[in-house]
């Protein structure tokens, strides 16, 4: 969903959990939590805090 990013709190080469917060996406004056479908290492952070995205922007990219 589009929105602002107010929060990233992973790096890339970061081990996760599956669940663990990656993102916190604020839409609609939500804050949406932006969480691993799995346990991954993340490879790629596409986005930074302020930034404002799009449907179906990458955020981050898990391997």
């Amino acid at each position: 969903m589009p929105g602002n990013i107010l929060r990233v709190d992973v790096k890339e080469g970061d081990k996760v959990k599956a669940g663990q917060i990656l993102i916190i996406l604020e839409a609609m004056k939500m804050e949406n939590e932006i969480v691993a479908p799995k346990d991954a290492t993340v490879v790629q952070v596409a986005t930074s805090k302020g930034a404002v995205v799009e449907t179906g922007t990458p955020l981050v990219v898990l391997a």
